[in-house]
């Protein structure tokens, strides 16, 4: 089963010196903090705040290629964790055909804000995250934690 989320937030970690992706459920209070690199962060904030650069960063030349193609992504879906280590996939359909691509979840995000499709979350990631490691990330959060981003 997939569960809808959307983006609740980015947030900057200073106990561990990363940054946080918030996915939140759409129907319910529950959250997925993912860990992304920084660049990772810049992309998904620019593409919340609907900032285009001049020239294409990645994941806009990818949509350009998309477009060009006249190819069309479907939803971005988190389908897996392992060691800690979150998988996504890209849903595309071209011509009659639909293809799943392999992705990291930071990419799958600002793909999915960039192509205005859903973002969604397997029941399975959802039940295989460790509850005691979100209570206590989210014990170590202070309001001031929470970025422009905070949604």
């Amino acid at each position: 089963m997939l569960i809808k989320m959307r983006v609740r937030g980015l947030m900057f970690d200073v106990h561990h010196n990363v940054y946080i992706l918030v996915l939140g459920q759409e129907e319910h209070a529950g959250v997925l903090p993912i860990r992304i690199e920084k660049a990772d962060a810049q992309a998904i904030g620019l593409a919340l705040e609907g900032v285009f650069t001049q020239r294409p960063l990645t994941h806009d030349l990818f949509k350009n290629i998309l477009d060009t193609l006249g190819a069309r992504m479907l939803s971005a879906v988190i389908c897996d964790l392992k060691e800690e280590v979150y998988y996504a996939k890209l849903h595309l359909i071209y011509r009659d055909s639909e293809f799943a691509i392999d992705a990291r979840p930071s990419d799958a995000v600002v793909m999915a804000l960039r192509m205005d499709v859903p973002i969604f979350v397997t029941e399975t990631v959802i039940q295989q995250q460790s509850v005691s490691e979100i209570d206590r990330w989210l014990g170590d959060l202070k309001p001031e934690d929470f970025g422009r981003y905070s949604m």
